[in-house]
């Protein structure tokens, strides 16, 4: 099998409605963004902070990492990341296969949900990738900011839903986890750069804008989202709260968040 070049892209923002700034903000002693980049160098050889935000740029040359300015027009961070693959190749000379799509606020990203993706990709029909963990708590099930997902008998993704999916007749909501399995969606992505160049250009459809799930939009265009399931889940600093939970939680002694 031919080697499979991967390049790891982190699409960071400035502005945030919730948070602005927090790709800055001081995680003991080190910005979120150094701290996101140096655990993807840690299981990939070539990753790329992509940004619009002058301070940004000059805060991952200070640490000495690879970043580059992109449009401040991009509507997400996949098209951020569309952006950034066309940059990167043209500037390397370089042919990319996958660009895996790393959340810039996860600043303790797991080097196993980095390794899951790039295995799906051993199987050559593997447009996009992502991750599921399994659900065992049932308010997660009701939490519209926790996206649920259906999968096929192929772990490829049926349908992605701030609802609860399956709804479960003739039982109590308090107890369908214990009856179905449940999953909810982990927020990275890897994409064939030949597909990922093709899904920017796809117009909004209308699942996406009901759900405000972009993953919809590439399902009802017929691409196929593999997936694969992960018991860890991620620590996102999405408000400042997080941060608080963090910062009272601290770390452990492999430097890992304790909350």
């Amino acid at each position: 099998m031919p080697t499979i070049h991967f390049l790891g892209i982190i699409p960071a923002r400035f502005a945030s409605t919730r948070f602005p700034g927090k790709p800055l903000i001081d995680i003991g002693g080190k910005t979120m963004i150094h701290r996101v980049y140096e655990r993807c160098r840690q299981v990939l050889e070539d990753v790329v902070v992509a940004t619009d935000d002058e301070r940004i740029f000059r805060e991952v040359e200070k640490f000495g990492g690879e970043v580059l300015m992109t449009s401040e027009k991009h509507p997400s961070g996949t098209d951020r990341c569309a952006e950034a693959l066309e940059k990167t190749e043209e500037a390397k000379k370089m042919k990319i296969d996958v660009v895996i799509n790393i959340q810039g606020d996860e600043p303790f990203v797991r080097h196993d949900h980095i390794r899951l993706l790039k295995d799906c990709f051993s199987d050559q029909h593997t447009q996009i990738a992502t991750l599921l963990n399994p659900v065992h708590n049932p308010d997660i099930l009701e939490n519209p900011n926790r996206v649920k997902v259906v999968v096929d008998s192929e772990d490829n993704a049926l349908y992605f839903s701030r609802s609860v999916i399956p709804y479960i007749r003739n039982a109590e909501k308090g107890v369908w986890h214990n009856i179905h399995k449940y999953y909810q969606h982990v927020g990275m992505y890897a994409y064939r750069s030949d597909v990922l160049r093709k899904i920017v250009l796809l117009k909004q459809s209308s699942l996406e804008k009901a759900e405000s799930l972009e993953q919809l939009r590439w399902l009802e265009n017929g691409y196929k989202i593999k997936t694969r399931i992960t018991s860890q889940e991620t620590f996102c600093i999405d408000t400042p709260e997080d941060l608080d939970r963090l910062q009272k939680g601290g770390f452990d002694k492999a430097g890992e968040p304790v909350y």
